[in-house]
């Protein structure tokens, strides 16, 4: 196919240049975009390739669970399927991935699927490419004329915003109609620009269509090239916005983010009120100006004799001023926050009338808990060491401390069924339900009876019968942990 069919909307122009910052990727600047002419062997194997068995190979690269697919993709993407890790809609650290599965109904990674979306992507990204360098030239001032075209188009829509509402309409009649017609029905040979001629009568010409550039062609490998570039693009300009922005905002230095919190919600509360009563057409109209003249290489070269070391000292002394008014008026609160946990020392009573300590729990583990009524041991840890402080928090004392309010918590619990020691260690005990009691219940558990008496908690006096667990509360303070800003 030739190279200047004009189906294929493809930049045929200059490569679109890279961006380049201080310090990213300043051998891109360098970059040969064309690759020069090579006469090595390997160069010549592949000139002896058709393009017929080539495409035959790709397309039978085709999407994953397809007839066309062959046993070896399939095992491919069977043994990728096993480094690729599963999704979990809780792997972002701890919260939902709005990406995963669960919520998104999407196919599976396939790498023969992503290779044939790629080529048809590459194939039909030619008109962004084209618009793209377009654009490019427009700001740059390669052809005055059109720049100042736009200037003109831009100072009415901004003098009157409701032209915003024709601009689309006349895109579409000048740059998509026009040249349509234009196309079926071309000027007879052999005329001059400045000669009419009529546009009468039936089309001469085939419509226009705009076709994906055939794989393997040279407006193949030259949307892959502006593709390769603008990936590289976007990678530069996102690390440097990420760069400039995340530590403003991001709290790092508390100081300098909670500064521009205030002066972001001071501007916020401003405009919320006072936005009516600004001039927003002169404002659009001047700086719209200001950014396509300032792209003029007069401009440019204006802008490269000013002193750098000038602006980098008032730029000094403003950060200098900046960070004065914050020390004074920015104040932190530094102390971490605390809290108080607890945790429940669980006994058993055993056979000889002694009481073994069996847990540390975060749970009472009272008669009525739904665990216990379930037969389920109470959970915790052995020894009293082994309890560690919530997530994210330290210890804010070195030990831990008996409650003596007992009757407090117990309330606060609604807890039920037990007895609770005013004097000595302050247990709570379990109520034991007594054989004669349940004699009176045939087919009825000691638990069943505690629910079905719902006797509240009383003051032990030793006398009662005891159940087989008893428990007390300590309390130990804990706070926030600081993380450091790395």
């Amino acid at each position: 196919m030739s190279n200047l069919e004009p189906g294929v909307v493809v930049n045929r122009d200059e490569p679109i240049p890279a961006i380049s910052t201080d310090g990213l990727d300043q051998e891109r600047v360098t970059q040969q975009h064309d690759s020069p002419k090579d006469t090595s062997p390997a160069r010549r194997l592949k000139k002896k390739i058709s393009e017929s068995k080539l495409k035959r190979s790709f397309d039978e690269k085709a999407a994953s669970g397809t007839e066309s697919s062959s046993i070896q993709d399939r095992m491919f993407s069977t043994l990728l399927r096993q480094f690729i890790p599963t999704e979990d809609p809780l792997d972002n650290g701890g919260k939902p991935d709005p990406r995963s599965r669960k919520y998104v109904a999407r196919p599976n990674f396939s790498l023969p699927v992503m290779s044939s979306n790629f080529r048809r992507f590459n194939s039909r990204i030619g008109v962004v490419f084209v618009f793209q360098n377009r654009v490019i030239k427009l700001f740059s001032w390669k052809a005055p004329s059109h720049t100042l075209s736009f200037l003109a188009i831009y100072t009415f829509c901004c003098l009157n915003p409701y032209l915003l509402a024709v601009l689309p309409l006349a895109l579409c009649l000048l740059f998509i109609m026009v040249p349509s017609f234009l196309s079926r029905h071309p000027p007879p040979p052999n005329t001059h620009s400045t000669e009419t001629f009529s546009m009468r009568g039936p089309a001469s010409a085939l419509p226009p269509t705009v076709r994906p550039a055939p794989e393997m062609s040279k407006d193949f490998f030259r949307n892959m090239r502006d593709l390769k570039n603008c990936m590289g693009d976007f990678s530069v300009v996102h690390d440097k916005i990420i760069s400039v922005m995340a530590p403003l905002t991001n709290f790092s230095d508390e100081r300098v983010s909670s500064t521009i919190f205030f002066v972001v919600s001071a501007l916020t509360g401003i405009l919320f009120l006072a936005s009516h009563v600004l001039p927003w057409r002169a404002i659009f109209l001047l700086l719209g100006w200001v950014t396509t003249c300032s792209t003029h290489p007069s401009a440019i070269a204006l802008l490269a004799t000013i002193d750098k070391e000038e602006i980098r000292s008032r730029e000094r002394s403003i950060k200098t001023r900046l960070i004065g008014w914050m020390n004074e008026d920015i104040i932190l609160d530094q102390a971490p926050e605390l809290r108080e946990v607890e945790v429940f020392e669980l006994q058993k009573h055993q056979s000889g009338g002694n009481w073994e300590s069996f847990v540390f729990s975060p749970s009472p583990y009272d008669p009525l808990t739904p665990s216990r009524i379930s037969g389920d041991r109470p959970k915790g840890t052995r020894f009293f060491e082994d309890v560690q402080p919530p997530t994210g928090w330290d210890w804010g004392d070195k030990k831990w401390t008996l409650d003596l309010l007992a009757r407090d918590w117990v309330e606060e619990r609604m807890i039920t069924a037990v007895e609770i020691e005013t004097e000595g260690e302050h247990w709570v005990y379990d109520i034991g339900v007594s054989e004669s009691s349940c004699a009176d219940r045939p087919g009825t558990s000691p638990s069943e009876s505690l629910r079905t008496n719902k006797r509240d908690w009383e003051e032990g006096t030793g006398l009662s019968l005891k159940g087989d667990w008893r428990r007390r509360r300590w309390v130990r303070l804990v706070k926030r942990k600081i993380a450091q800003a790395r």
